[in-house]
């Protein structure tokens, strides 16, 4: 067998067991947190003032999060992607790194591409080290052809969370061809 079989068949392998790992079942490359970090207080320092505040604080934070669960599953189990953008839209955290990074994955699987690079633009700016927004945003320059600029992705990738991480993996599957998303 000849090396690049070697090495494809190794990749295959990884595949594979990255998929039993993550156990989705519509989409093997398709994995976001599920559960982010709640968005932070106005104050910028997400600590309310008085045990009142904290109360609301937590009542809010609990909202944000069962919200985007609810769109998570949406888009990730039930490929329900406008259903799930108009979920993640009505949080109110357009700014919130997993919220738009969550918008532009639907979009660009929606065929909304224009849009996907405005969402995956705005998430890298609420969080410029945000390793699946570089993968997602990695993986729509590859739709669009430009493997040099997906290959640059996966660079910040892997400065990011290193090579063993799924952001990178996934995406290096991707531009190898290896996987589909």
């Amino acid at each position: 067998m000849s090396t690049a079989k070697h090495r494809r068949l190794a990749l295959f392998a990884a595949g594979v067991l990255l998929g039993a790992v993550i156990a989705t079942p519509k989409f093997a490359v398709a994995v976001d947190t599920e559960t982010p970090p709640p968005p932070t207080a106005g104050s910028g320092t997400g600590k309310p003032a008085n045990a009142k505040k904290a109360k609301k604080q937590k009542k809010s934070d609990q909202q944000f999060l069962n919200g985007y669960r609810h769109a998570h599953e949406l888009i990730y189990q039930k490929g329900e992607f406008a259903a799930g953008i108009a979920a993640l839209r009505a949080l109110g955290h357009d700014d919130h790194a997993d919220v738009a990074n969550l918008i532009g994955y639907a979009s660009r699987k929606l065929g909304r591409y224009g849009d996907a690079k405005d969402w995956y633009e705005k998430a890298l700016a609420a969080d410029a080290n945000h390793a699946r927004t570089w993968s997602y945003y990695g993986m729509w320059h590859a739709e669009q052809g430009n493997m040099l600029k997906a290959q640059d992705h996966l660079e910040k990738v892997r400065g990011i969370c290193g090579t063993a991480c799924r952001e990178y993996v996934e995406l290096k599957g991707v531009i190898e061809g290896t996987i589909t998303y």
